[in-house]
């Protein structure tokens, strides 16, 4: 990439698109655009190739998604697939007609089988049966990455993916029947040390582990990528470095400063019960992690201290 690309970010205001723009940003990138969803509906195949013919980018990054944790999963099954689907291949094919230098699509850990070998390598991929939890999403994600790696293959278009790990930071969604693990919590305990609520319930049996990555760090990665990466095969983001759920509970909890109790409602939905991708090939290229799970999650409580009239809540 040239430091004077137009470069769109889809989704430049959600907790991944607004990480990347900063990290563009930071590193010299003076030629940032995006636009919101009442500028540009995504949905619209019409409004996404008017939106190309007239702005011609060089460079895309499809940030831009559906997404929610296991209760929003469970219950819109078809909104997750239809809306993922329609905005990957509108973008992706103006991409392609609109000869695109580049375009960066972003998965989800998800794609990965129920019980793939862990730490999940990138050739994990397609190789057993998915979580039923978040099904719909795993498959559109799925369809987009193995459709970038279509256009690559027939065309010679320079179209990644990259698989990043559990996010949090900045813009994260702290709507809590809509939210991730780690902003609902965020949001819980806060409002309990406020309320002064003697107990915060959580749902599962806190043991499934999982694996966090603080979002400016995954945002650097993408950047590292579209400079030096030009491969076929999606390229795991990560710590390579996992928590039990109870473990992260307690960091959430010791950070936020809430004193009551923890209750566990084990009637409620695990999810897969182990989930840690292997970052060796992300390594070798030369990026590694900077920003360690306590430090996140400090960086990630006072922002939402700081933006809670204005969050997405």
């Amino acid at each position: 990439m040239e430091k004077n690309d137009k470069i769109y970010v889809a989704g430049h205001r959600g907790l991944v698109g607004s990480a990347i723009v900063r990290s563009l940003e930071r590193q010299g990138y003076t030629n940032v655009i995006g636009r919101t969803h009442s500028e540009l509906d995504l949905l619209d195949q019409l409004a996404v190739r008017n939106f190309f013919e007239a702005e011609r980018p060089d460079v895309v990054i499809l940030a831009a998604a559906k997404v929610g944790g296991i209760n929003a999963n469970n219950t819109a099954p078809a909104d997750f697939a239809y809306e993922n689907l329609q905005i990957q291949c509108n973008v992706i094919k103006c991409a392609h007609d609109y000869k695109v230098k580049k375009l960066l699509f972003l998965g989800s850990t998800c794609i990965y089988p129920k019980m793939a070998p862990q730490p999940i390598p990138e050739d994990a991929l397609l190789t057993g049966p998915l979580e039923q939890t978040n099904e719909a999403y795993a498959l559109a994600k799925i369809s987009g990455m193995q459709m970038c790696k279509y256009f690559k293959r027939q065309y010679g278009d320079n179209f990644i993916s990259c698989m990043p790990t559990n996010l949090y930071g900045p813009h994260d969604n702290y709507e809590l029947n809509g939210s991730h693990v780690m902003p609902a919590m965020i949001r819980k305990f806060h409002e309990a040390k406020v309320n002064n609520t003697p107990s915060v319930e959580l749902w599962g049996t806190g043991s499934p582990l999982r694996e966090f990555l603080y979002v400016d760090d995954m945002a650097d990665a993408c950047v590292f990528l579209l400079e030096n990466y030009e491969g076929e095969q999606h390229v795991n983001i990560g710590t390579g470095k996992e928590v039990t759920i109870k473990q992260l509970a307690e960091t959430v909890k010791k950070t936020v400063g809430y004193e009551g109790e923890i209750v566990w409602n084990k009637d409620m939905p695990d999810g897969t019960p182990r989930k840690l991708t292997d970052v060796s090939k992300l390594h070798e290229m030369g990026f590694c992690h900077k920003v360690d799970l306590e430090e996140g999650v400090e960086l990630a409580y006072n922002w939402f201290k700081e933006n809670v009239a204005s969050a997405r809540m």
